[in-house]
């Protein structure tokens, strides 16, 4: 009984100094085992070998907090969504925890000025960020539990980030809408790579063509060959879009 009031004594006395106060703003909380947040911001790139000959960085972390948060956003769409059918709140918990998503998240944070690495972010497909958000989440889980992790994620992350209602109406899959769309119409839509190069910082990039027939309808550029055909699909929408709004407006 001693010990952990000693233990509890000592941890008061240092959540005044760093890293707890500076964890606290992150958080909204005081951590219990700050060892875990460290190694959350810890990049594998940055490993540090522990006494047991085991190498420590935030790729265990990642996956647990993965997990967690995926369970965490499917629980607050179903509460916030009372009306949701499945699809749409599959469709709505995709769009919150993507990739892209989470490292923007993570840089207004400012997990960025905590992850130690030691590699640069030049890459397009790099999301070291949102990788270290998740990490974050698993030490939450770990040191708080899932209550903790609940508290974090929809305060910090969804009521100070994200609209959920306008979330949920973006249009976050150009590419199967459109076939969705030609499918129905009975049109032929197919995407071409029209070339692929090397920007100057090394990363590859990908032009994609969208034709309709023989009519070429939008054209995307991406870090990837699916970034690409997003964004060419977005372009075709957004000109069939313009071109059926030109012709209303002719017939009216």
């Amino acid at each position: 009984m001693f010990t952990k009031l000693y233990k509890k004594i000592r941890l008061l006395s240092n959540r005044s100094k760093e890293p707890y106060s500076s964890l606290y703003k992150l958080l909204g909380f005081y951590p219990d085992n700050i060892h875990l947040y460290e190694q959350a911001f810890l990049h594998k790139s940055s490993s540090i070998e522990a006494g047991d000959g085991k190498w420590l960085n935030n790729e265990r972390l990642e996956f647990l907090g993965d997990a967690i948060l995926d369970a965490v956003v499917a629980d607050i769409v179903y509460t916030h969504f009372q009306n949701g059918r499945e699809g749409f709140l599959t469709n709505t918990r995709s769009k919150i925890v993507q990739r892209e998503n989470l490292n923007r998240i993570a840089i207004q944070l400012g997990i960025n000025e905590r992850v130690v690495s030691s590699t640069k972010q030049h890459s397009h497909n790099n999301h070291m960020y949102g990788n270290a958000l998740e990490a974050l989440i698993g030490a939450i889980y770990l040191d708080q539990g899932y209550k903790g992790c609940y508290q974090f994620i929809y305060n910090k992350l969804i009521k100070e980030h994200l609209d959920l209602d306008n979330l949920a109406r973006k249009e976050v899959n150009f590419k199967s809408s459109l076939i969705e769309w030609s499918q129905k119409n009975k049109l032929e839509v197919t995407f071409d790579l029209i070339e692929s190069f090397i920007d100057h910082e090394g990363n590859p990039v990908f032009q994609t063509a969208i034709l309709l027939g023989e009519h070429q309808i939008g054209v995307g550029i991406g870090y990837s060959k699916k970034e690409s055909q997003q964004n060419a699909a977005k372009m075709a929408i957004k000109n069939y879009v313009r071109i059926k709004n030109s012709n209303n407006s002719l017939k009216a």
